[in-house]
């Protein structure tokens, strides 16, 4: 969303990292700034190969435990030029584009585009030139939608086709909900302060007759999927979140006709999108944790999964001072039941903690408890869902806290003073978040012993 959009005049972008599986542990690192000599990056899952810039960056980054199996996916983070960025969401070109312009087996795909882009930018429009460069050069073996925010603006880039891709401004009022589905619309090739785009891309578009409209360039309808699957997998979710920030207009979840740049009739806050990113058809027929129909329960993809393996909402503020403007909303776990945790990302570390997680539970990781509370509250989800409610509601109050005495903090400080005060408040916060949490489990786990069908009360001798 664009800063005017945002109560507090922030921009943000924000996403739930969803994989295959319901496991795929994560860990939560900083990367520092290098200037070492140039190094070779290698995929583990297609073998792109690609030489590193030798200048990088500090950069945030959850990348997946399993970098040799499952790939480094580093995903989401802001770097220190204060600049997020979010990839990717998976999208689909549809076969008459692609079939003029495969996909690239080998090229630069998911699992090394953060690590290729991010340390090396400095603004959210810089982003979107280097990744077009990129694929130009190397090309892509899947459909993306990347998201990159600063503090000024925010950008949305999909990449459609091997070496085609568009990219839109997202307008200062407004804000974007996209699924895993092509979603820009009308393109003004008259604007690159507004647009971006592949080189060939209007040639490309009228060799091979693509464009299906009578009139206008609408990238969706060229590029993009509309689908029975689309309509169970993709559209519902986008007409939730819209529903929620746009509850006066009528939408259907299955049309394949909602808008892309959409403007709400309040501001956004940071609570709101991750309503939404943790959200499930909440107080509809659709909601599987809900008492609609069974039919309806599964009829359509929820936003929030076992499978996300984290969520997080990047915000660049704009009331506060450049060098403690960017805060990572990192949530672990299922984002239905665990909380979006604040770290403001001019740091030189992230809390041990979250910066190594091992491939199965533990007791010391952030990502296994919250992965634990996860699974606590869904299995008695009508015994404990008041609990779990009550315990995120005081962990939002606690986090506004927590950010005004930081923000306060701050004055005066500067430099290696002002990022080691940041540092510390973050190590503060999963401290705290780690007593609340350890409390809230313990407690549902002993209410849970006596929710056991496996019980007889005849008297109280017996």
């Amino acid at each position: 969303m664009g800063k005017k959009a945002s109560i507090d005049g922030s921009v943000m972008i924000a996403r739930n990292d969803d994989t295959f599986l319901p496991l795929t542990p994560q860990a939560f690192i900083m990367h520092p700034a290098n200037n070492h000599q140039e190094k070779m990056l290698t995929s583990t899952q297609n073998g792109f190969k690609a030489q590193l810039p030798k200048q990088a960056l500090r950069y945030q980054a959850t990348p997946n435990v399993e970098v040799d199996e499952k790939g480094l996916y580093e995903e989401s983070g802001i770097n220190s030029a204060n600049v997020a960025m979010s990839a990717t969401e998976s999208v689909y070109g549809n076969p008459q584009a692609l079939a003029h312009d495969p996909l690239v087996a080998d090229g630069m795909a998911e699992d090394t585009l953060q690590t290729m882009v991010l340390p090396y930018i400095k603004s959210a429009k810089e982003g979107v030139e280097r990744l077009g460069q990129l694929i130009k050069q190397y090309g892509s073996p899947e459909g993306n939608g990347v998201l990159f925010a600063d503090q000024n603006e925010a950008w949305y880039m999909e990449i459609v086709t091997g070496h085609h891709w568009v990219a839109s401004r997202i307008p200062d009022d407004a804000y974007v909900i996209m699924a895993n589905q092509v979603a820009q619309e009308q393109i003004d090739f008259n604007d690159p302060d507004q647009f971006m785009w592949s080189d060939g891309l209007l040639e490309f578009v009228e060799t091979y007759h693509l464009n299906p409209d009578k009139d206008g360039w609408n990238f969706r309808h060229i590029f993009g999927t509309s689908t029975e699957k689309d309509r169970h997998y993709n559209t519902p979710r986008v007409w939730f979140g819209q529903r929620y920030l746009n509850p006066e207009i009528e939408q259907e979840p299955t049309s394949s006709n909602l808008p892309f740049i959409c403007r709400a009739t309040r501001k956004i806050s940071v609570e709101d999108v991750e309503y939404i990113l943790s959200s499930h058809y909440n107080e509809t027929v659709y909601d599987p944790l809900g008492n609609g129909p069974e039919a309806d329960k599964t009829r359509f993809r929820p936003i929030s999964m076992n499978r996300t393996q984290n969520s997080h909402v990047l915000q660049l503020r704009n009331d506060v001072a450049p060098a403690q403007s960017a805060i990572f909303w990192l949530c672990f776990g299922v984002p239905a039941f665990t909380p979006y945790v604040p770290f403001f990302a001019n740091a030189t570390d992230t809390d041990p903690s979250y910066a190594v997680t091992p491939l199965h539970a533990d007791d010391a990781s952030a990502y296994w408890m919250y992965r634990k509370l996860s699974v606590l509250v869904e299995a008695h989800y009508s015994q404990f869902v008041e609990q779990d409610i009550d315990y995120l509601t005081a962990a939002k109050e606690q986090f506004r806290q927590h950010l005004q005495v930081t923000d306060d903090g701050a004055t005066g400080l500067t430099d290696e003073a002002l990022t080691a005060f940041l540092t510390e408040r973050n190590h503060q916060i999963v401290a705290d978040m780690r007593v609340a949490t350890t409390d809230l489990i313990h407690t549902l786990f002993e209410k849970g012993l006596t929710l056991s069908k496996l019980t007889f009360n005849m008297d109280k001798n017996l």
